[in-house]
């Protein structure tokens, strides 16, 4: 037996000339490990005092091996010494950060995408007529956006939830390629989505904020739990032994973020947080163009089925024929709503103002309504209802007053003045006025836009689609405007209703923005949905302020508690790892089947006990069933 005081170092027995993989050795200046691997037998093992001089090779000591440092977070990486003795950082730890960076950048600007066009549904045909005036072809492009949108939003989900869990459990990312295509196709079609939509659509964005006064509350609670949920990763991050700027800086981040929500709601503005007692009637429902979604808009039967369906007024597009005749269309051209390409061709693109009534009159104004179906609600209707529509012709502005006058409903006028070189330039308004008389219609039902030619206009209202200041509505002898929704905030809502000036809102066409323009006190909405509209007995949601402060703070208090609580356990629970011996723990997963690694860690094993001290009757033992490694008092046996 070797006397334990001595300097000794481990050697194993020659290679076996006859063996298939011989273990390769290590060089080192103190000493060497000759490995030798046989089939039949376990390893042998001598102790010596000396060096052998056939190249001896000592094993380093736990605290002067070269060390692999787990992966700790998506930025940590493994750690190999320098000739000079630092450590140096591998290149496959810096990527799998940065495609860590990619995937998070590119699921939360898909989630805001996502977002966007959820709101954004209130507007869809709009969108559509956009395109439509940029490329001059009708097509739905909301289908492939929300096609792509969906799937993309999937795919990059689930990869970072596969890759959170990789994190949790200390693992690199390891992305195949096919997956990394996929992300930065996915990144680079959202990004090129945004400059699409930004160029043909770009005051839509500001739906984004209206939307935020119906969903914040419900935003801030969703937030709150993501927070919490993460705080698991975050907490078992920062709480490990080691300590690095990165650490400090995710939790830091995480803390700003967790503050942020928790005082988020005191820069909300909900009009829907209110008492009911304060809740005024519901708005007055204006068709506007009729009724789009079941019938093609501006024709007879659109603003039959906007009556039918509860609408109290109806809006139209007006527009003056070359020979004075009042009718309704919404484009400056005939192509998208008529077959003017079929019955004169030569002629589609001009104005639609340029025709003479009986050449508007001969044109089908439904067969592309059944067509392009740009609601897509055709399916739903009868086999009657399309037949009809395949009929229709343009409505004229007389037969849209009398429909109104003998349902007793008032009717809102967007007229089109026609161009200086138009025959009806200096005649149009008395067209129109003579229009209003023929059709026996009460002038206190009427409502007119724009509101130039106040003069001229008399016994007839006047409305103005600008956002202007109550001195200057009142300057201009007006006492209502019809602004979009996106023009108009509650604090503009709330200053012309305590002036007596009457507030008309378009388009609305979900029930949510239904709900916040009721709960703002708006008197009148127009429509492309009525029949939606009227199913809304009520505002979605309505929350008085007590209550909500109440949801609010309790949410705030349970999260940050929550949080805590996980902090805490990831303390606890590292700690408690921590204490034991990484190689130990390695050698209790491996199998048992002897390899070259499993050697080393054994060996690193042997020295970590020897350095903390074991008795001279203490045992340590590494599969004593096998017989492969046995350390006793003051030696080792195999």
């Amino acid at each position: 037996m070797a006397n334990p005081n001595q300097n000794t170092d481990i050697e194993q027995m020659p290679p076996n000339p006859n063996a298939m993989n011989p273990l390769p050795t290590r060089p080192h200046p103190t000493g060497g490990l000759h490995p030798r691997k046989d089939e039949d037998t376990h390893t042998q093992c001598k102790l010596h005092t000396q060096p052998r001089s056939r190249h001896p090779r000592r094993i380093r000591p736990p605290n002067t091996q070269r060390t692999v440092t787990a992966r700790q977070g998506p930025c940590a990486t493994p750690t190999l010494p320098s000739p000079t003795g630092a450590t140096v950082q591998t290149p496959l730890s810096t990527w799998e950060c940065a495609w860590f960076i990619i995937l998070s950048s590119s699921f939360f600007l898909l989630l805001f995408w996502a977002y966007f066009w959820l709101v954004a549904q209130n507007d869809f045909n709009d969108f559509n007529w956009s395109v439509y005036n940029h490329s001059g072809e009708w097509r739905d492009e909301t289908i492939p956006i929300l096609t792509s949108t969906t799937v993309g939003f999937s795919y990059i989900t689930f990869l970072l939830i596969l890759a959170l869990f990789h994190i949790s459990l200390g693992q690199q990312l390891n992305l195949y390629w096919v997956h990394k295509v996929g992300i930065l196709a996915t990144l680079l079609t959202t990004v090129s989505g945004f400059v699409s939509v930004n160029d043909i659509w770009g005051d839509e964005w500001e739906i984004i904020l209206v939307s935020l006064q119906f969903t914040a509350p419900f935003l801030h609670i969703g937030g709150l739990v993501t927070v919490t949920a993460v705080s698991w990763l975050v907490a078992g991050y920062v709480v490990r032994k080691e300590r690095s700027n990165f650490q400090v800086m995710v939790l830091t981040i995480y803390i700003l973020v967790l503050l942020t929500l928790c005082l988020a709601p005191l820069t909300f503005t909900c009009p829907c947080i209110m008492d009911r007692h304060v809740l005024k009637p519901s708005p007055v429902i204006i068709g506007r163009r009729g009724a789009p979604m079941l019938a093609p808009e501006n024709t007879v039967m659109s603003f039959t089925r906007a009556l039918q369906h509860g609408a109290n007024s109806l809006e139209a597009d007006v527009t003056i024929s070359v020979d004075g005749v009042p009718f309704l269309i919404r484009d400056h051209t005939l192509r998208r709503t008529t077959d003017v390409s079929k019955v004169f061709p030569s002629r589609e693109h001009e104005e639609a103002s340029s025709f003479n009534w009986t050449e508007i009159h001969s044109l089908n104004a439904g067969h592309w309504f059944l067509e392009s179906d740009p609601y897509w609600t055709v399916k739903a209707l009868s086999a009657k209802d399309r037949s009809r529509i395949g009929n229709l012709t343009i409505c004229s502005l007389v037969e849209m007053l009398r429909l109104a006058a003998r349902a007793n409903s008032s009717v809102l006028l967007n007229i089109r003045k026609p161009s200086p070189d138009h025959p009806r330039f200096r005649s149009w308004f008395m067209d129109t006025l003579w229009t209003l008389q023929k059709a026996g219609i009460s002038q206190k039902k009427v409502t007119w836009a724009p509101d130039t030619d106040r003069g001229r206009v008399r016994g007839l209202l006047q409305t103005t689609n600008e956002k202007l200041s109550v001195k200057e509505i009142r300057h201009r002898g007006i006492t209502s405007v019809t602004l979009h929704y996106r023009k108009i905030s509650y604090k503009d809502i709330q200053a012309y209703l305590a002036n007596n000036v009457s507030v008309t809102v378009y388009p609305v066409n979900e029930p949510w923005l239904y709900s916040i323009l009721w709960c703002s006190g708006v008197p009148s909405v127009s429509s492309d949905a009525p029949q939606v509209l009227r199913k809304v007995p009520y505002p979605v949601w309505l929350m008085s302020h007590s209550a909500y402060n109440f949801i609010w703070i309790s949410s705030d208090l349970v999260s940050v508690a929550v949080v805590m609580g996980i902090f805490f356990f990831q303390k606890w629970r590292i700690s408690g790892m921590q204490n034991y011996n990484p190689e130990q723990t390695m050698l209790s997963a491996v199998v048992r089947r002897p390899s070259r690694d499993v050697n080393i860690m054994k060996e690193k094993l042997i020295f970590s006990e020897l350095n903390n001290g074991l008795g001279s009757t203490e045992e340590l033992s590494l599969f004593p069933e096998n017989g492969l490694v046995r350390y006793s008092h003051g030696g080792l046996s195999c």
